[in-house]
């Protein structure tokens, strides 16, 4: 990418550090996003996690008719959420 020599040259950084910190800022907005689309659903049923979600149908108290978007919904942020979190944990590391 053309943008990240003159981009590092500009804030005279090193292109390695500029695309790492670059990396990890899309990665915290990322996480942002997902944890705020959780707590959204969360909040709307009552619950703190997909397993509350399943056990809540199980219980009948929840109805199946019109939530399984949610449900999967919750289900896909979750486990992003947690590749995400893999991710930044590996920047890190590096």
């Amino acid at each position: 990418m053309k943008a990240i020599p003159k981009v590092s040259s500009i804030l005279k950084i090193g292109q390695e550090e500029l695309e790492k910190e670059s990396v990890k800022a899309y990665l915290h907005i990322k996480l942002r996003h997902c944890e705020s689309e959780i707590f959204n659903i969360a909040k709307k049923y009552g619950i703190s996690s997909i397993e509350e979600f399943e056990e809540r149908y199980k219980k009948g108290e929840i109805e199946e008719e019109g939530t399984w978007e949610d449900f999967f919904r919750l289900d896909h942020l979750e486990a992003e959420r947690e590749a995400v979190k893999r991710a930044l944990e590996e920047l890190s590391v590096s």
